[in-house]
């Protein structure tokens, strides 16, 4: 692999600060005067991950972008903050309430980094509504697209909405009193709500509660106006809530509105599920989801205008921290402005493009997909590349009377699922059928629940996951007599067997009947359905077995050629400290090391003597960057693998994960001369990791060079001859 010239790319410094330094003012590290056990070599998980929330609000702000992918993303960085509340923020309060001491990668306490994260997202909130008031509304009004304020209505405006809100929202909403006689009601999580004073004749005032439903359009399109030839016709939306506050009258006759004021609350979604007390682990795992709804807050988001007396009976009666309450200037949960990118304006999003299917995938081929697959092993790249082969496979494998027998694992399957068609198709068929449905992927739990019970009623056999640890690993079995003797075909991914992402995610597929993987994939399901305790491998590695240990012997034997060594590693995510020090070690013995890291990174890279020879790169796009890719020089006799497995401690520790080899020597050249090296030839949707753990974009003159533009228009595959 040629190296990539990053000289004429200028480095454009951001407005973010650094990730973990920044937020306690250390000074910057000093390579040689620490031990790569020194945690000031290391970035904080949690800052990490709001410092790539802040990547993707740079998305937003980007006047390069088109204005509803633009939109998008806004909606994107409020959905991911909800989630980071939820899961993040929760658990650490969680270790905070249980006096648990444990230190964090970069040797913070919980409440050291509590203190930390609330300080940057004082920060960062102000940042994602400056982006909604002073970029994105503009740049949508310069489209004839406005988000209006209902006291800013003309009088024939205000009569339709108020008689919208008598038709459509008056017949679903429910206030609920707050008083002596009736308790403080349940604010659901994620929920839009109004908290309301009124005064009735005496003067006596009152609190209510009313629920915004989510079933209700959350911005109100207002009557379009007529059509002017060679003109766009405005498009017009008010906030339902808006709407709902001018009318509250209606909802409590004899009474005085004295003012309302949003609220919106965010629970602690982090329930343990109690797996060793469990008869029944789909029960349990049904009990937690309920118990989550019902979980302490973990934030508190009002306006600014809230006064102080209102607010302290919300956080009085939800009993959150003070620390816990954030004031905004706008409308709250943004996540709703994904209801603008519905409009049918093509012109101002990311053109459509079709997933291309291989002439070997197509149905003008006349060979069958598992004659197609023994000749050799087959690779797909999506979304560029049709996902639509994955399905194929388990439905001809359904019809296929020489087929035996069906295994998989299925993750976050999704809605009206063809894989699940398949799969009972193949039960009524007659086939051996066993799925292992992975119950706890969390907030999937409710779909995969009921995924399970539909299996089970029509005769699959369904398993879940061994005790204490999740099953991520993306695998599929066909077992199918030929002639004589049996052949295994298999399907292994970087993603999850779901049509609708896979539209959405960067993933690579392969197909193989490599007979030794086939073998370790035999294995490996032996091991989650029965009492196997394999703990070696052919080809694979898995984790918790030997993943760990055969990553570590690879970075190893790279660190042993010095300068002649290169590491390309392309992930999601890298947060294990055992890992990064051996990055550490394979830098500081000369190694060129090239990391693609889209999310949280706790390496940092850079630094004098000790990962000077380490760049970092995270990509955020059009599409999420999700196949983990790992290359190893090895003198040239290049080795690769991928599959569903992050450099984290829970990928590694605690996850049931697969790395599988790529063997193919044109599959390795399409990742390595193609795939990898347009990722890292990125100056478009690039940036880059600085030592203290803040990010730069680099800015080509000329627009710079998209890496995912680049595969939409090319058949990357097919331009080296991979068919």
């Amino acid at each position: 692999m040629q190296a990539t010239d990053q000289e004429h790319a200028k480095p454009r410094k951001t407005s973010r600060r650094t990730v973990a330094s920044a937020a306690t003012q250390e000074p910057a590290v000093e390579a040689r005067e620490v031990s790569l056990d020194d945690p000031a070599l290391y970035v904080n998980r949690e800052m990490s991950l709001l410092e790539f929330q802040m990547r993707v609000l740079e998305e937003a702000l980007d006047p390069r972008n088109k204005t509803l992918e633009r939109v998008k993303f806004l909606s994107i960085v409020n959905s991911n903050l909800d989630e980071f509340f939820m899961v993040r923020m929760a658990a650490l309060k969680q270790k905070l309430t249980l006096g648990k001491d444990d230190k964090s990668i970069d040797g913070k306490t919980a409440a050291q980094q509590l203190k930390a994260l609330r300080e940057r997202l004082d920060e960062i909130m102000p940042e994602i509504y400056e982006c909604f008031h002073k970029h994105i509304l503009p740049a949508l009004a310069k489209h004839a697209i406005e988000i209006v304020e209902y006291a800013e209505l003309e009088a024939s405006d205000k009569v339709w909405v108020d008689q919208h809100f008598t038709d459509k929202i008056f017949p679903v909403l429910t206030p609920l009193a707050f008083d002596p006689s009736r308790p403080f009601p349940h604010i659901s999580n994620l929920s839009l709500n109004l908290a309301i004073v009124l005064a009735n004749d005496t003067g006596a005032q009152h609190f209510a509660r009313l629920k915004v439903p989510s079933q209700l359009a959350q911005l109100v399109m207002l009557p379009m106006a007529d059509a002017v030839p060679g003109r766009l016709t405005p498009v017009r939306f008010v906030w339902v809530e808006q709407i709902i506050a001018a009318n509250l009258e209606a909802l409590f006759p004899g009474h005085r509105i004295v003012e309302s004021h949003p609220f919106h609350v965010t629970r602690d979604a982090e329930v343990a599920i109690k797996e060793l007390e469990s008869d029944d682990l789909l029960e349990t795992v049904e009990e937690a989801v309920w118990r989550r709804r019902f979980r302490k807050p973990v934030r508190l988001q009002t306006d600014t205008s809230i006064p102080a007396d209102i607010l302290e009976i919300l956080v009085e009666n939800l009993e959150v921290d003070s620390t816990d309450v954030y004031r905004v200037t706008g409308p709250l949960d943004l996540t709703r402005l994904k209801l603008i990118g519905s409009l049918d304006r093509p012109e101002l999003k990311d053109e459509p493009f079709e997933p291309w299917t291989p002439p070997e995938f197509s149905s003008k081929c006349e060979d069958d997909i598992f004659t197609v697959i023994r000749q050799r092993d087959r690779l797909l790249h999506h979304p560029y590349e049709t996902f639509t082969p994955v399905v194929d496979l388990l439905k001809e494998a359904a019809q296929d009377p020489d087929v035996l027998a069906i295994k998989m694992t299925l993750y976050r399957v999704g809605r009206n699922s063809p894989i699940v068609q398949a799969l009972l198709e193949a039960v009524e068929n007659g086939k051996q059928v066993a799925v292992l449905l992975e119950l706890k992927a969390r907030f999937d739990e409710e779909s995969n629940i009921e995924w399970a019970r539909a299996l089970e009623r029509e005769g699959v056999h369904v398993v879940y996951s061994p005790m204490g640890v999740k099953v991520h690993c993306k695998v599929c079995l066909v077992v199918r007599q030929e002639h004589e003797q049996i052949r295994r075909y298999v399907h292994l991914g970087t993603g999850n067997y779901n049509p609708g992402t896979a539209r959405l995610y960067t993933d690579i597929s392969m197909f193989t009947a490599n007979p030794e993987i086939g073998a370790d994939v035999t294995d490996l399901f032996n091991s989650l359905t029965g009492y196997s305790r394999k703990s070696d491998f052919r080809r694979l590695f898995v984790a918790p077995v030997t993943l760990r240990t055969r990553m570590a012997e690879l970075i190893r034997r790279e660190t042993a050629l010095g300068p002649n060594g290169h590491i390309i590693f392309k992930m999601n995510a890298l947060e294990d400290k055992s890992m990064i020090r051996l990055l550490y070690e394979a830098s500081q013995a000369g190694v060129k090391v090239d990391l693609i890291v889209r999310g949280l990174c706790c390496l940092r890279p850079g630094i004098p003597g000790v990962s000077e020879n380490i760049t970092v790169r995270s990509l955020v796009g059009r599409f999420l960057e999700h196949s983990r890719i790992f290359y190893f020089k090895n003198g040239g006799e290049e080795e690769i693998y991928a599959g569903s497995a992050d450099l984290m401690p829970r990928n590694l520790d605690r996850r049931v994960e697969v790395l599988f080899p790529v063997l193919d020597p044109t599959i390795i050249r399409y990742l390595r001369d193609v795939l990898l090296e347009k990722y890292l030839a990125d100056t478009r949707k690039c940036r880059m990791e600085k030592a203290d753990g803040t990010y730069e974009m680099v800015v080509e003159a000329g627009g710079g060079f998209d890496s995912q533009e680049w595969f939409v228009s090319h058949h990357g595959a097919r331009a080296i001859g991979l068919d």
